[in-house]
């Protein structure tokens, strides 16, 4: 059988002239350019139709069938049975598909993500502690890159188990802050400060308004949660900009923000003792109790 084969194959080999493999190669080249040509013509189609993330599956597409196209044209003009090559790549389909189904999991999983969309390119989203931007969707796994300027990979199977959290899906942004008084000011006069500021920031939305509510007494302190709403893309300059102007309001309105203490306790065996402090008089004075000095 397999003396079959070797002879079956060495006869295809011989039989092919080399024009024929001078002609499948140039039609290789040209499905590639003019594959490339129509992905980048479906790009610009698409780019204000639909989203990012069906743009660059729809180029990805266009582009795998018309060099698949070309490459059976080419095998063709080089005197190849499509027959043959149509068994043997079904057998090497089967044998990958044994060795790689964790391959096979994640392309299957990038199918539910392409249909339930639940991000798209450009989103800000969170996956098992991992925070970044979408910059690429494929099928086998997602691309992120962190607010560090680090690149994530992680596996489209990982998505599709794990919670994933879209951070930038919606145009606005609640931001909590937590603002913590001395028992001793009055809550009232704080809530009414805090809005204030809120007003006052330009970063800061007038709709949904802006909130306090007090959520604990703590040990030391009374508890406070300030809420407002800032456009997506500034959130992290609201955030800051706020806490900066809430600590210059209430030291300027002398509203105490209390913090932790630490004090030493040697123990329920350990008398206390007296600390005095001494000047250089008095330190002489000891030295001498008669009032002497030393001539």
């Amino acid at each position: 059988m397999l003396e079959e084969m070797e002879a079956g194959v060495m006869s295809v080999f011989t039989d092919i002239a080399w024009a024929q493999w001078i002609s499948a190669g140039f039609l290789i080249i040209l499905g590639v350019v003019l594959a490339s040509l129509a992905a980048r013509s479906v790009s610009r189609f698409l780019a204000k139709r639909t989203s990012r993330h069906h743009t660059v599956m729809m180029r990805r597409l266009v582009f795998y069938i018309i060099v698949l196209l070309f490459v059976i044209a080419a095998l063709r003009e080089a005197g190849f049975s499509l027959d043959v090559v149509l068994g043997a790549a079904g057998i090497l389909t089967v044998a990958i598909g044994f060795a790689s189904q964790t391959s096979a999991s994640n392309m299957i999983s990038g199918l539910f993500l392409l249909v339930e969309k639940p991000f798209e390119i450009g989103d800000f989203i969170e996956v098992e502690a991992v925070i970044g931007e979408v910059v690429g969707i494929d099928m086998l796994s997602v691309k992120l890159r962190t607010p560090d300027n680090l690149y994530v990979r992680i596996p489209n199977e990982t998505l599709i188990k794990s919670k994933v959290v879209n951070r930038s899906r919606f145009p606005i942004r609640r931001l909590d802050l937590s603002v913590g008084i001395a028992y001793a000011e009055d809550v009232e006069r704080v809530e009414n400060l805090l809005l204030a500021l809120a007003d006052k920031n330009p970063l800061c939305l007038e709709e949904p308004k802006s909130f306090v509510l007090v959520t604990a007494f703590g040990p030391s302190s009374v508890d406070l949660q300030f809420s407002f709403w800032v456009a997506k893309d500034k959130l992290l300059e609201g955030r800051s900009s706020m806490m900066v102007d809430i600590k210059k309001s209430l030291d300027r309105e002398g509203i105490e923000i209390p913090f932790p203490h630490t004090s030493v306790y040697a123990g329920s065996h350990s008398e206390p003792f007296k600390v005095q402090l001494m000047g250089p008089g008095m330190a002489a004075e000891k030295d001498d109790p008669d009032g002497n000095e030393e001539r």
